[in-house]
């Protein structure tokens, strides 16, 4: 194991024990990095700086189930990268959806479409209610609360492969109990 790995390491267990040194020595030695990888993908730096700075919220957030296989530089940057992309591709769907909803006549919904909707919304709480416990909670972490497959499986500890196979019979499952309601 090379220096950077065990420094890496060493400071990884100081930030999971809540050690804000370590942290801070961290944040001092990246975010600048970040932030150019940010501004790469998004052009704007003030909002470069914005992801950047979540990306670090959220690994100091996530200190105790934090399972690094790679640097802190390669986390950190692949985490900022990601949710840079993200942020590019939230924009140009509220972009569109802005352009659709200035193109679109404003009319109020009606009781029907209300009474619809507040159905479609309980058949999917009961579908999701009606899966079994863990493919739920995998269910739940990903969609409800935005992990990654890597972050829910390091937080349940069980292989990526696992969340991908219980994922996918999840869908698969929410698709069938909702066909009524799909296209």
């Amino acid at each position: 194991m090379d220096t950077n790995q065990a420094s890496d390491r060493e400071l990884q267990e100081r930030i999971r024990a809540g050690d804000e040194s370590a942290f801070d020595a961290v944040f001092r030695e990246h975010y600048p990095h970040l932030v150019r990888m940010a501004e790469a993908v998004l052009r704007q730096r003030a909002m470069a700086e914005e992801v950047a700075q979540e990306v670090m919220l959220e690994l100091w957030r996530r200190r105790e189930v934090l399972r690094l296989e790679q640097s802190f530089r390669a986390y950190l940057l692949r985490s900022t990268r990601n949710r840079a992309l993200n942020h590019v591709r939230h924009q140009r769907v509220v972009e569109r959806e802005a352009a659709v909803a200035a193109s679109e006549p404003r009319n109020s919904p009606s009781a029907e479409d209300e009474m619809l909707g507040t159905e479609l919304e309980e058949a999917v709480r009961r579908a999701i209610e009606g899966l079994p416990d863990k493919t739920r909670e995998i269910f739940q972490l990903s969609r409800h609360q935005g992990l990654k497959y890597a972050e829910i499986a390091t937080t349940l500890d069980i292989s990526v492969k696992t969340v991908e196979k219980r994922m996918g019979q999840a869908l698969a499952e929410l698709r069938k109990r909702l066909s009524q309601w799909l296209p």
